[in-house]
């Protein structure tokens, strides 16, 4: 472990990310630091202890010039400093890619770190290290100062539903923080410093929960300021996990309620309520007389909506979006549309419709766009598009394709 003694003053444990860019060194380790001496300092203390572990590690591992040296995987510990408790994660068996020579051959560590680009490598880890020590020791000194420089109340969301909603109910009170960015798959969000640091130095901290970005679950816990709305009382949730609870506009309605009790604005949620009820009748209305009931859909993503307006789904994949099917899957998605004539199959904005256009051609049937609005892209940002114009995007594609009437 990186760090000094047990009672040195200002250090409690250190964090660098050893990754591929210096992977000949070491295993890769996640290492945080926490200071209370100067920025500059602790800076300049971490990097020398890197360093000098480096070149001690690259004298001392054995390797062999004919086969890449294994290391052992191991239990590495790691302190949570944000949460103030010790966690212990596996770490991963690396391989280098090239041995080093032994014997007379042999280069002196130092020099290997220094040559060949390695330097190069070496001040960038230390310069990751650093603005990860600077984000931490920031967002430790915003403790205590959590509304925003206007007095708006800071909350954090973790993808767009939760933001919108936020930023409808709260209005000029709340200043919103999106922590998925448009164009992002929110399930393969991973969490920055800077993700830690504005959780941390939020009011109100609003997640989906249950696993759907467990980085950012982990980085928030489960505080007094943090609320998982997968927990919404009413929300009748399936057992399979799915979270999509959003799309239908009933249970949608749901969330906003516990958004506005979280930021103590009950009757704020009135408006944006009275708004998901109209699309709720549009729904039931544009889907009531239907020639097809069967979606098919790329991501298993609208089993919600289908309940609520007797429709099927039918997924090609499961509920993570970039699952590859099983040629079986495929085969009996195939034989399914074949079946009930379907004309459409659907794909979504933030993944690929690779999948969807392959049954496509199987079937002669046509691609459209069923959005499961997890975020907005670019394009529909820059739009100004929103929930509603895409949940009413979602009912035209839905009316066409099922020969509604």
């Amino acid at each position: 472990m990186l760090g000094g003694e047990a009672g040195e003053p200002g250090v409690e444990v250190a964090v660098a990310e050893l990754d591929d860019a210096v992977a000949r060194a070491a295993d890769q380790v996640m290492v945080v630091a926490l200071a209370t001496t100067a920025v500059a300092d602790l800076a300049g203390m971490v990097h020398q202890r890197i360093h000098d572990s480096l070149v001690a590690e690259q004298r001392e591992r054995p390797v062999d010039r004919r086969e890449p040296d294994r290391v052992p995987t191991r239990d590495e510990p790691r302190v949570d400093l944000l949460r103030g408790r010790v966690v212990r994660l596996r770490g991963q068996s690396v391989q280098h890619r090239e041995p080093l020579p032994r014997g007379a051959d042999a280069v002196p560590g130092e020099e290997r770190l220094r040559g060949g680009g390695h330097g190069r490598r070496v001040q960038e880890m230390r310069m990751k290290t650093i603005l990860v020590l600077l984000a931490l020791l920031l967002g430790t000194s915003a403790c205590g100062t959590k509304t925003s420089s206007n007095g708006r109340k800071r909350v954090v969301a973790a993808f767009y539903p939760l933001a919108y909603a936020a930023e409808q109910v709260g209005g000029t009170k709340v200043e919103v923080t999106n922590l998925t960015p448009p164009g992002v798959e929110p399930h393969d969000l991973e969490a920055t410093p800077g993700d830690v640091q504005a959780i941390h130095s939020a009011d109100l901290v609003l997640l989906l929960g249950h696993g759907l970005q467990p980085q950012l679950e982990d980085a928030a816990g489960r505080g007094k300021n943090v609320v998982w709305l997968l927990d919404t009382p009413g929300l009748q949730r399936f057992d399979n996990g799915d979270p999509h609870v959003w799309l239908d506009p009933v249970r949608y309605a749901l969330i906003v309620r516990r958004i506005a009790q979280a930021l103590a604005r009950p009757q704020a949620a009135a408006g944006l309520e009275a708004r998901l009820r109209a699309l709720d009748r549009d729904y039931r209305r544009g889907l009531a007389r239907c020639a097809r009931h069967e979606i098919v859909t790329s991501h298993e993503a609208f089993a919600y909506v289908a309940q609520r307006y007797g429709l099927k789904q039918v997924a090609i994949t499961g509920l993570t979006p970039e699952a590859e099917p099983a040629p079986k899957d495929l085969q009996r998605v195939v034989e399914l549309v074949r079946r009930t004539h379907a004309t459409t199959i659907f794909f979504e904005t933030l993944v690929s419709p690779r999948i969807a256009e392959t049954v496509a051609r199987e079937t002669h049937a046509k691609t459209a766009v069923l959005d499961p609005i997890e975020g907005l892209t670019p394009d529909e940002a820059s739009r100004g598009e929103d929930y509603f114009t895409l949940m009413r995007a979602n009912l035209r594609a839905l009316r066409g394709a099922l020969g509604c009437r």
